[in-house]
């Protein structure tokens, strides 16, 4: 496309995974920084380092690219490098990168071939961006639960480039104001989270003055070690996908036990851990579950947005530092937004990752895309290089010879992966009837033999009595979920009442408190006449019904003065020790009351 103001391109680099070129001896460019102004984002458990650079060529004779350089110390930890070049003229091309050498120095350097020459006497304004993995390091590495988490990030106060620079600054952005301790290069100026070094003059080139920052982030440091993502295509109208995700809090590991009392009730009780996450899926995406080893996980909540689907994924306990969480996440999507055709030729566009959480960090990615049965020349494109498995066969059912898998696997990925890769492939139509075929012979096997079944009917008389009982089961089965459904209104009640007591937003209490009564008057109806349908098949549970109906009652009464406490609390009009005291009793008589409540169902 055309862009009258600029031209510009964003890449990606792994540095194993480009060729090296012969050393580049810079010093004969004749570039120099003329300014740089760079900024580098410690707000998060990454480091996100941004260097706007003016570049001037000092030499005789045009240039045609110039080197972008890493520091050894960060190479290690780099998981993304751009960069953007904003020129005057209208053009339009593609920045060519090459990964070289220096002779004599160490670190990484990257080439980039400019789409139109730089002459002598001219400047170019450049743009270039790192986003750095695991360079934030907790110090100290153990925390209690009551404490804050303190993190050392060490850099480079200059930018590390082969040119001479005329003019530099550094803005760091720190999660905080609170700071125990910086270098003082340049006497830097502070201003809340804002450290401002600079400007540095006539900086050399390949300079190098360690920079140590010592300052609080709680933000969630959330590292997925491993994510194996599969995707299954079926012609017959949806892709499904699934994700297993391993997860762990890389942050400063909790010392001490866990107070789940205290976690609840003070707000800065282990503020470093991680609640929940909001994981963004296609918009497209239908029939989400999230689950894990022991069933579906209900914690969680699910949102349709216009441009897509955020899944609030709350894991089954918070994650402090050092604990870790197993869990699959699946959907499904409809194949005529993803899939293309042309003929017997198919081209599938998907992601290769999606978003999982802000700022994502993913150690190690597995992907697997399953191909229907028959396809054949497979050829994949990906936006950036991929470590390719032998394919694999799948099987499933009504498969006979299996259906191609396609295996890729790379490693330190942030949030600038989420790109798509396209999977190309042929198929003959003529095997979609394969499986109907199949499906259709299964069901006159399945229709003959229940045809038989019926009309061999050995029974000598009807017996009404287990009718009876079938019915009674059904009705009893409906009971036992809605009196869990009611249970279930009064423990989202007692999350309205804590986010009061924190907010002091009285109208959003008014609110949970209408719905839990609409709710619980609905499902009271209900329940009431599932015991009169009891009652009319002469079944003596009704009475225990009935007797769950009374218990329940008070259980209500109990949740509202619970609320009343809570109100006269926020009011002031009562003593916090005296409102825990009050609480616990509620609590106990709560607790009695939903045990005896449960030894009533049990006996449904």
């Amino acid at each position: 496309t055309k862009n009258p103001c600029n031209t510009s391109i964003t890449f990606l680099l792994v540095p194993q995974s480009l060729p090296t070129h012969g050393a580049s001896k810079v010093s004969a460019d004749g570039l120099v920084n003329e300014e740089v102004k760079r900024t580098v984002d410690l707000g998060t458990h990454l480091a996100k380092i941004t260097a706007e650079i003016v570049l001037s060529n000092q030499g005789h004779s045009a240039v045609q690219s110039f080197i972008l350089a890493v520091e050894a110390e960060l190479a290690p930890h780099l998981a993304y490098v751009g960069a953007s070049v904003k020129g005057d003229e209208e053009e339009d091309g593609t920045l060519e990168l090459q990964q070289t050498t220096i002779q004599g120095q160490s670190g990484l350097f990257y080439k980039v071939h400019l789409p139109s020459s730089l002459a002598a006497g001219a400047q170019l304004k450049t743009k270039v961006e790192m986003t750095l993995s695991h360079v934030l390091r907790p110090f100290p590495t153990h925390i209690t639960q009551a404490e804050r988490q303190l993190v050392v990030f060490q850099g480079n106060h200059y930018l590390y480039s082969p040119y001479p620079t005329r003019s530099q600054t550094t803005r760091v952005r720190l999660a905080s104001k609170t700071v125990e301790t910086y270098t003082k290069l340049g006497n830097p100026s502070k201003n809340d989270e804002i450290l401002e070094y600079g400007p540095f003059r006539d900086v050399a080139p390949f300079s190098e003055d360690a920079m140590k920052i010592h300052y609080e982030n709680n933000s969630p440091f959330l590292t997925i070690s491993n994510i194996i993502r599969t995707i299954e295509v079926s012609h017959w109208g949806n892709i499904a996908v699934e994700e297993t995700i391993d997860l762990r809090h890389t942050g400063a590991v909790l010392k001490g036990p866990f107070s789940r009392y205290d976690y609840q009730r003070q707000s800065d009780s282990g503020i470093s851990s991680v609640k929940s996450f909001k994981t963004i899926l296609p918009a497209s995406a239908q029939d989400v579950y999230y689950r894990d080893e022991i069933g579906n996980i209900s914690t969680s909540h699910l949102q349709v947005l216009d441009d897509s689907v955020e899944v609030e994924v709350r894991p089954r306990f918070p994650l402090f530092g050092g604990w870790k969480t197993h869990y699959m996440i699946g959907y499904n999507l409809p194949s005529y937004e993803y899939l293309y055709t042309l003929g017997d030729q198919y081209a599938l566009k998907i992601r290769l990752v999606d978003h999982v959480y802000d700022d994502q960090v993913i150690d190690s990615l597995t992907v697997k895309i399953i191909l229907p049965e028959g396809a054949r020349n497979i050829h994949v494109d990906t936006p950036y290089k991929i470590d390719r498995r032998p394919n694999q066969l799948h099987y499933t059912y009504l498969d006979t010879f299996g259906r191609p898998v396609l295996i890729a696997t790379k490693n330190n990925l942030v949030e600038h992966h989420i790109q798509d890769v396209v999977v190309h492939y042929n198929f003959n139509r003529i095997l979609m009837l394969q499986e109907p075929l199949l499906v259709v012979a299964a069901f006159y096997i399945l229709f003959f033999t229940v045809i038989i079944y019926v009309r061999l009917d050995f029974a000598i008389t009807k017996d009404p009595a287990a009718e009876v009982r079938m019915k009674v089961a059904s009705i009893t089965e409906q009971v036992l979920t809605l009196v869990n459904k009611r249970l279930g209104l009064y423990r989202h009640m007692d999350e309205v009442v804590n986010r009061y007591k924190q907010s002091r937003d009285t109208g959003a209490l008014n609110s949970g408190r209408k719905t839990l009564e609409a709710d619980h008057r609905t499902l009271t109806n209900e329940i009431s006449s599932l015991q009169s349908r009891l009652k009319a098949e002469g079944s003596d549970l009704a009475d225990k019904v009935g007797e769950v109906q009374k218990l329940d009652g008070q259980v209500k009464e109990l949740v509202c003065r619970s609320c009343q406490e809570a109100e006269r609390l926020v009011a002031g009009k009562v003593k916090k020790e005296a409102y825990i005291e009050s609480e616990k009793t509620l609590t106990v008589k709560r607790q009695e009351l939903v045990g005896r409540i449960d030894s009533l169902l049990d006996a449904l």
